[in-house]
């Protein structure tokens, strides 16, 4: 061994692909560092125990023990023996956990060497950072890496960075604040927040400040004796009472009014308030997550919104990117919905053509995640839960479905017509399309010939 790296820290790189795990070895030794390797999980926990080792790469899906586990094996150690997380895996719940776990970092295939040479002389160089990402008891039950309603999910380093933050504050006690325009998720923020603190066990609670009147708000958060108002017939409990030993999630919080505002800011200075009516101090144990799409600085400005109550909100921000500032994760993420989809309607055929992604991965989505699960729900119905075709997202496709599902209230709605309608619109583009031609048009449509012929006397398209 040269004079050079006789003395240079020692990097783990723990990675069940050999080409990765050569790769990386052979750069971290151009750039002086000694370099271990480990091919599974067991390899990975015995070399951890080496006292020369000074820092880990590590991948999470490995043989024998996968990165996870090696992470719990290592809890004692990280403050020590910093561990930078390498996987191609794109969901949240993996880098939440490997963040609560205690993990310094966390890198997503394919990366940039760069990168990661900076990311391993930083965790050289900062380790009591590592600190302060205190290990958590992991809950068994989430060591699935398959996907849920609640899944937050990307590979894109705005994601990463999201995931990282989700992370660091959950363990806290402190107020969040959640930003980010209407449909990226917010409330999957809060729920993963609230599932990776110690408050887990307790209650989740929602509230959306935007659907109800000021008046009915109050009554909402903060309960009300009886009499209290017309209507007010017995005392009911608010929200912060029912979220006592847990989180409260307040969303569009920058729609409250100024006279709760300042409720709002009694409570989380003290912990204390009133409910509608009553004279009695109740005393609760609520941590806040709120979210707004709103500038609350510009309100702050515009006196419609309490500058102290910005300020006690706004301890630890988590900002969530638009979809279409991180297409890179649309195809993921429809993947994801897709899966979403056919377990909720039982479409155990149901895919996504190469054209369907990479068609929605070209849109912009200004209603983000909302609106592309929208568009996927309607696209699935069109395709009969079966292959999602480019012809399956447009959008004047389901104008007759439409005018049925928006129905003025108290008209019958017919989930049958309005699928029969959809779907006699759809053939008749298709034959259209195809110039008559009805083996091309089952192509396009994605079924049989038969099934065609079926339709088109079922919806009389003969002619």
């Amino acid at each position: 061994m040269s004079a050079r790296n006789a003395h240079a820290p020692t990097i783990l790189v723990a990675d069940d692909d050999p080409v990765t795990r050569s790769n990386l070895a052979l750069f971290l030794r151009s750039e002086g560092y000694r370099v271990m390797e480990a091919a599974d999980g067991d390899a990975a926990v015995a070399a951890l125990g080496d006292t020369a080792v000074a820092a880990a790469l590590l991948d999470l899906k490995m043989p024998k023990r996968d990165g996870l586990a090696v992470l719990r094996a290592h809890a004692e150690r990280l403050d020590e023996i910093p561990v930078v997380v390498v996987t191609a895996y794109g969901g949240s719940s993996a880098a939440i956990e490997a963040m609560k776990l205690g993990a310094y970092d966390y890198l997503t295939k394919p990366f940039d060497l760069d990168e990661v040479l900076f990311t391993v002389r930083r965790a050289l160089t900062q380790r009591a950072l590592v600190a302060q990402v205190q290990a958590l008891s992991v809950d068994p039950l989430r060591d699935d890496p398959d996907p849920d309603d609640d899944e937050l999910v990307g590979r894109s380093p705005a994601m990463v960075a999201v995931f990282k933050a989700i992370g660091l504050v959950a363990p806290a006690d402190e107020p969040v604040l959640i930003l980010g325009e209407s449909g990226t998720g917010k409330e999957l923020v809060a729920n993963a927040i609230h599932r990776n603190s110690h408050r887990a066990a307790g209650p989740f609670v929602k509230v959306n400040c935007a659907a109800l009147s000021p008046m009915l708000l109050e009554s909402e958060l903060f309960g009300h004796e009886r009499g209290a108002f017309t209507g007010a017939v017995a005392r009911r409990r608010g929200r912060f009472e029912q979220a006592h030993g847990g989180t409260l999630f307040l969303d569009e919080v920058g729609e409250l009014g100024l006279e709760l505002q300042a409720k709002l800011l009694r409570v989380l200075q003290s912990g204390t308030f009133e409910r509608v009516g009553g004279e009695e101090t109740l005393n609760v144990d609520v941590r806040v997550v709120a979210a707004t799409n709103r500038d609350l600085k510009a309100r702050v400005a515009a006196g419609e919104f309490r500058e102290d109550l910005y300020y006690r909100l706004d301890v630890v921000a988590v900002t969530l990117p638009p979809l279409r500032e991180r297409r890179d994760d649309i195809p993921l993420l429809a993947e994801h919905l897709a899966k979403q989809l056919a377990s909720k309607h039982g479409w155990p055929g149901l895919l996504l053509s190469q054209e369907a992604v990479a068609e929605l991965a070209r849109r912009d989505w200004p209603g983000n995640v909302r609106e592309l699960r929208n568009a996927l729900a309607r696209a699935a119905i069109l395709a009969r839960g079966r292959v999602v075709r480019t012809e399956h997202l447009a959008g004047d496709h389901v104008t007759g479905a439409a005018q049925l599902l928006h129905a003025p209230p108290g008209k019958s709605l017919d989930l049958r017509a309005a699928v029969a309608e959809t779907e006699r619109r759809v053939i008749r583009q298709a034959l259209e399309q195809a110039k008559g031609h009805r083996t091309h048009a089952a192509e396009l449509l994605g079924i049989s010939r038969r099934q065609l012929y079926d339709k088109v006397r079922e919806y009389g398209l003969d002619e």
